[in-house]
């Protein structure tokens, strides 16, 4: 399965990207990820489901770590493997 993250961190500084930003940029950009757009105010990232999720808890870690009160994310299915049935994770 492919796996698509949209993110961002906060606070924002507009005159120089923030130390947690940059740290979550850097998260996914060094992850095994198929393409990885960043933006000064979200962050896309795509691959497989074991890499993505992977760099989601690395990227919320080390952004918090790094200063962020908030990161917002979203995670999005885009293409299930073929013959995927059942719901993720209710062990189908």
């Amino acid at each position: 399965m492919r796996l698509r993250v949209e993110f961002t961190t906060e606070p924002f500084d507009l005159d120089r990207p923030p130390r947690h930003a940059v740290v979550a940029r850097e998260v996914v950009q060094g992850a095994d990820l198929d393409s990885v757009d960043v933006g000064p105010f979200g962050n896309t990232a795509e691959g497989r489901d074991d890499a993505v999720l992977a760099a989601v808890g690395e990227l919320l870690r080390r952004s918090i770590g790094a200063g962020a009160t908030r990161i917002s994310l979203q995670v999005n299915v885009v293409d299930e493997a073929p013959g995927a049935t059942g719901t993720p994770g209710a062990g189908s």
